[in-house]
Formats: structure tokens, sequence, C-alpha cells
């Protein structure tokens, strides 16, 4: 299976978990699962919250991030972050899951503040 197939197969796995309908956090949390088994990769979901980024979901070993922005109605209201060194079709793949997880990614808001609970 080719890098571009695989990127695929997890991008329809992702959307598979979001067509299931479950709650905000169970989403974000198998999805930080799901990127992290099929890439090998440290990855996490942080929120904005009060201007500043706060760790949410995650797996694997913590390590260097890049961040994929997650953007709701205009508004940068988490990142999407994995950890190594990525090539294109990775970052295609995890800009392309960060624009899907969006509506979830509204933990923070619907909290009214309180703290993250992983």
């Amino acid at each position: 299976m080719t890098g571009l197939e695989r990127h695929s197969d997890v991008l329809e796995a992702v959307e598979h978990l979001l067509d299931r309908g479950a709650d905000a956090d169970d989403v974000l949390r198998s999805v930080v699962a799901l990127l992290h088994e099929r890439l090998g990769r440290f990855v996490r979901v942080s929120f904005v919250e009060d201007g500043a980024l706060v760790p949410g979901p995650a797996a694997g070993a913590e390590a260097t991030t890049t961040a994929f922005p997650i953007r709701f109605e205009d508004a940068h209201v988490a990142d999407l972050e994995a950890g190594g060194r990525l090539d294109d079709a990775e970052r295609a793949l995890l800009g392309r899951v960060a624009a899907l997880v969006a509506p979830y990614a509204l933990v923070g808001w619907d909290t009214g503040g309180s703290a993250w609970e992983p």
C-alpha cells in the first residue's frame, strides 16, 4: 500500500468515526487515538481558551509538534498537533482532519471555561 493509499484509508476511518454521531469528547479522543495508531506519531488536540492553547486529548510519547489550526466559523478554536517530521501527504491529511473535526473542537466553549479533564 502506498503512502497516499494509506492516508486515504486513514481519512476514510476518520470520516467513519465522525459519522457515528458520538459526543464531541468521544469523537476527538477516538480521532486522536486513530491518528496515533495509523501514523505512529504523537497526536494531540489543544483547545484555545482565553487566548492560550490548553492541551486536550493526546496519544503517544510527546514530541515536538506541527500544529494544524482548527477553525470554526472563522475563529481559531483548537489545534490538531502531530509529532515528528511530516511529509507532504501527512500534512495534507492532517490539515483535512483538522477541518473535519472543527465542529467537535468546541469543547472548551461548551464547558463554559471549565478545565479540560483528559
